[in-house]
């Protein structure tokens, strides 16, 4: 997909496959103010703890994950977002298969 915006449909669950035993990413969109990406995590897989100098929204499209945001563990379900503040540590886990969509807002 093509980092220029464009008007069509998009059916995002469909864009990125589990794959098992890994985390798959796919960017849907970057620009200068920000980006938008596609993960899908098999199951028990992580994104280990790590900070962004700008914030996130994860917004959960599939099955089901855990998300510690300073330490404190947020059990989030597929429909469920949360906004992960920058330079706060967070983490990622799949507790089921799940897939998530992540936007970052650049400051």
């Amino acid at each position: 997909m093509s980092t220029a915006p464009t008007s069509e449909v998009l059916h995002l669950t469909d864009l990125a496959a589990y794959n098992e035993g890994s985390v798959v990413s796919r960017q849907i969109t970057k620009a200068e103010a920000g980006n938008v990406t596609l993960f899908a995590f098999d199951q028990d897989q992580e994104l280990s703890e790590h900070t962004a100098p700008f914030d996130a929204l994860v917004h959960v499209l599939d099955g089901e994950a855990e998300i510690r945001i300073s330490g404190k563990p947020f059990h989030l379900k597929s429909g469920d977002a949360i906004i992960m503040p920058a330079n706060e540590p967070h983490a990622v886990r799949a507790l089921t298969r799940f897939k998530m969509l992540l936007t970052m807002i650049r400051k």
